[in-house]
């Protein structure tokens, strides 16, 4: 199958972005350098295409009370323009996906992870009762993360609206670059950031990327690819689904109790959870530094004293640390802070520390 290409894939080509093949899109995997691109987000201003993620719009009288039901957060919360992190679960806990909900007004928009478009959207159909109309929007909505110190600075030249007074997870509907969009202060840095969502199509996808890295040449604007996205939010302790979550894990083990609202009523999965948290989890995801420059990859073994407690989810060389760093599900009575364990890299034992999440502090 051929992969699809977002609006601006002749823009990361002329750039001389390195193209790969990532769920099923053509998307550049870095352009300057992984580490040059992370550090331009951590200190100035970069910029993504994840216009590879999926949009679904959830509309109707029962939209709500569906969301309700399909999602462990609690989206009675939401206000017209407020979003939320939350994710999917299936019956016995183990997570569909992690997602964005965005109340829009008279409808609601979930922003869920490429790799699982299909997979979202069946499952979220198969559970469709009363006044639902759901639709998948992806392929009609580009999005660009705009995200570091300087994102503010650099987008607020391109609107009327003071983009100051947009709250963490709200939005608003408005124009930026002379084009009507959706902009969220969201993101997946641990920066200050932006994400903007519009219509996919060329010409306004070349006008809004030569407006704001226009704005953002005095700040030393930078392309982004999927490279320095994936150690960002590394180094923020993020989860990413496919490695440290997935349909054989549950949120409250994976650190994500706090967006589990037992207590709202039902939902896919609650007895599940509830069942889990009366038992208690087996076992932790946890933040581990390396004592060597060896990297940690997936699958690794975690172990302690040559005995198998567990397993590297992601992990990576932490350009802002200069530390290799990473994180793993350790069994839950050796999963403490401060704990030495070793990781299993080409058939050498390399000693690593756990540690608190995130690796970098945010002020």
């Amino acid at each position: 199958m051929t992969a699809k290409k977002t609006a601006f894939n002749d823009i990361h080509a002329s750039l001389g972005g390195k193209l790969v093949e990532f769920a099923g899109f053509e998307m550049p995997v870095q352009y300057s350098g992984i580490i040059q691109e992370h550090l331009a987000v951590r200190t100035r201003v970069g910029v993504f295409d994840v216009s590879h993620m999926g949009e679904f719009e959830v509309r109707g009288n029962d939209a709500l009370s569906f969301l309700q039901r399909m999602t462990i957060n609690d989206v009675s919360k939401l206000t017209e323009g407020r979003a939320q992190y939350s994710a999917l679960c299936y019956e016995d806990g183990g997570i569909v996906d992690d997602l964005l909900v965005y109340h829009c007004g008279s409808s609601f928009m979930l922003v869920v992870n490429a790799s699982n478009i299909q997979k979202d959207f069946e499952w979220l159909r198969a559970h469709v009762k009363g006044g639902v109309e759901l639709s998948d929007v992806s392929d009609a909505i580009s999005l660009l993360a705009i995200q570091g110190p300087h994102s503010l600075g650099t987008l607020q030249k391109l609107t009327a609206i003071n983009l100051k007074s947009i709250e963490y997870y709200h939005h608003v509907r408005e124009k930026l670059a002379g084009v009507e969009m959706l902009i969220s202060r969201t993101g997946y840095t641990g920066e200050v950031g932006f994400e903007l969502y519009f219509e996919a199509k060329g010409h306004l996808a070349r006008t809004v990327w030569s407006a704001v890295f226009d704005a953002g040449k005095e700040f030393g604007i930078l392309p982004v690819g999927l490279g320095a996205r994936d150690t960002l939010r590394l180094e923020m302790g993020y989860c990413l689904y496919g490695n440290d979550i997935d349909q054989t894990t549950n949120p409250l083990e994976a650190g994500l109790g706090w967006i589990t609202k037992l207590n709202k009523g039902d939902f896919v999965g609650r007895d599940a959870l509830v069942k889990v948290k009366e038992q208690g989890v087996r076992r932790k995801l946890m933040g581990f530094t390396l004592a060597e420059k060896a990297v940690a990859r997936h699958g690794y073994p975690l172990s302690i004293d040559g005995s198998e407690i567990g397993h590297v989810t992601s992990g990576t060389f932490s350009p802002s640390l200069e530390q290799a760093i990473g994180m793993g599900y350790v069994a839950v009575e050796h999963a403490q802070v401060g704990g030495t364990v070793t990781v299993g890299i080409r058939g050498k034992q390399v000693p690593a520390s756990l540690v608190r999440v995130p690796f970098v502090h945010k002020s």
